[in-house]
């Protein structure tokens, strides 16, 4: 049997899973990540833990398999996109915490690259909207605010990177510093067009090219873990940042294949090939995971507050005690009675982009019970879903390119039946639940056994998805297109002044 090795290096824990060749989980560790908030707006992490944490699920993932280096054949990375790390090439030690994709300390960065007419400019070479999000302006507030930063960076002391870059460079000794396309084109330095950093970006943001790493596809033979890390060499074969790889883990291969990854917010990427479309309707376009030299492309929305509102009904408001609960509270009334829920506790991300949206429960009446608010919530993820498919669906049509057929899901939140269902209802097409969920890691895998000829082909890992359950839409087009009118309503209502 020929095993792969998955590290996913995430927000709120890094794990690793041991994968058989045909996909299926073998072992699995993981360890909570410490969030460190210096303040508002502001979210790092200690970069060291995350190595450390990572090492160690490497190590227990192996030993709870019985396996050791020898029987790996090959190691593939996902990460969390964005977050920024940067360090002394001689001591391997970080400068600073990581700022977290999270963070928006370099908002007046953004100010200032909007109010210099550059939107258009990034929009058309990276695909990305100008935002703090993305990782080059942190690197900026880095050299910048860090005391000697800049100067050493110029000198050809630095490194930069992205947590798998970062990862590599631990795992590999310093013996490697690169990246995949996927990762460096959520840095807002790189031209998707040429899969080459952008020389006018990088002097925009006054950013010196030697802190850079090298890009390569995602499929890629990186290097090797050295010995003494996992007790023999593995080979590093395959990087993905965690939206690419799930959408290469459902095995969205072709334009007009989509996921939809429902997490604690969701994430939603379409593949459009090796088109590049740019989004009239709030998306942005973004590097698909590849495996050779030819760019390829998906359109991305995200969805801010998707199981995050399950969270609040526990904690917030004390509805029940578990997440896990929320299905039977929902089930034990028809519907939601009229009551509408729009969980815009920290704005409205795609396709609205209204940052000054707020949380807002709108058609309560006298009969209205907790029971129905706890459904109203669960639909909020699936209006706010459908709300990007349907965006995604008009950018396609718009550039002659196909329109979705079915929505492939993962995430947590997607284990719930009384969700999908309603997600099917209001897209009028099939929601598809994979056998294996754990998509993110299980595409990192993938791109690590295409580079050591584990798998020969695409078409032999598409043979490899399979579906659990299907859930086929019930709900008229009329009726569902009316709720959707429902949902927009109640969207105006939330971004009133």
């Amino acid at each position: 049997m020929t095993y792969l090795l998955a590290l996913d290096q995430g927000t709120s824990s890094s794990r690793a899973i041991v994968f058989d060749s045909q996909g299926q989980i073998v072992a699995m560790a993981q360890r909570a990540l410490r969030q460190i908030y210096p303040q508002p707006g502001q979210v790092e992490h200690d970069a060291l833990e995350i190595w450390q944490a990572q090492l160690a699920t490497a190590r227990e993932a192996l030993a709870a398999a019985g396996l050791r280096a020898a029987d790996i054949k090959a190691l593939g990375i996902t990460n969390q996109r964005e977050t920024t790390v940067l360090w002394d090439r001689k001591t391997g030690l970080p400068i600073h915490h990581a700022l977290v994709w999270q963070d928006r300390r370099a908002e007046p960065t953004c100010v200032a690259l909007r109010e210099q007419g550059l939107t258009p400019l990034v929009q058309r070479k990276t695909g990305l909207v100008i935002d703090a999000y993305f990782s080059a302006t942190k690197l900026k507030w880095l050299l910048d605010q860090v005391p000697g930063a800049r100067a050493r960076a110029e000198r050809g002391e630095l490194a930069f990177g992205t947590i798998d870059c970062w990862l590599v460079w631990q795992l590999t000794n310093g013996a490697v510093h690169a990246t995949d396309v996927s990762n460096a084109s959520r840095t807002m330095l790189f031209n998707v067009h040429t899969n080459r950093w952008d020389e006018e970006l990088l002097a925009a943001l006054d950013i010196p090219p030697s802190v850079l790493p090298e890009v390569h596809p995602s499929a890629h033979q990186y290097g090797k873990v050295a010995a003494e890390h996992l007790g023999g060499e593995i080979l590093i074969g395959g990087i993905a940042g965690d939206q690419q790889a799930a959408l290469f883990g459902q095995a969205c291969f072709k334009a007009g294949m989509a996921k939809n990854t429902y997490g604690t917010g969701c994430f939603m990427l379409m593949h459009s090939g090796s088109q590049f479309q740019s989004s009239a309707n709030g998306l942005i376009t973004t590097s698909a995971a590849q495996i050779g030299a030819t760019p390829e492309f998906a359109l991305e929305g995200s969805v801010f507050i998707g199981g995050a509102v399950v969270q609040w009904l526990r904690d917030g408001l004390q509805a029940f005690h578990a997440s896990g609960e929320v299905q039977g509270l929902a089930e034990s009334v028809p519907d939601a009675g009229g009551v509408m829920f729009v969980p815009a506790f920290t704005g409205l991300g795609a396709p609205y982009w209204r940052a000054d949206a707020r949380g807002a429960i709108v058609g309560l009446t006298r009969g209205s019970t907790l029971a129905h608010i706890a459904r109203a919530a669960l639909e909020s993820i699936a209006f706010q879903s459908a709300a990007l498919l349907q965006a995604m669906s008009r950018d396609a049509v718009a550039a002659g390119g196909a329109t979705v057929s079915e929505l492939r899901v993962d995430g947590g939140a997607c284990v719930n039946n009384l969700l999908m269902q309603f997600q099917a209802d209001l897209l009028g097409i099939p929601v598809v639940r994979p056998s294996v969920i754990e998509t993110t890691a299980l595409g990192a895998a993938y791109l690590a056994g295409l580079s050591s000829g584990v798998y020969r082909d695409l078409n032999e890992l598409s043979g490899h998805w399979r579906a659990e359950r299907v859930f086929l839409p019930t709900l008229s087009r009329e009726r569902a297109l009316e709720r959707m009118a429902d949902w927009e309503r109640a969207v105006r209502q939330a971004c009133a002044p």
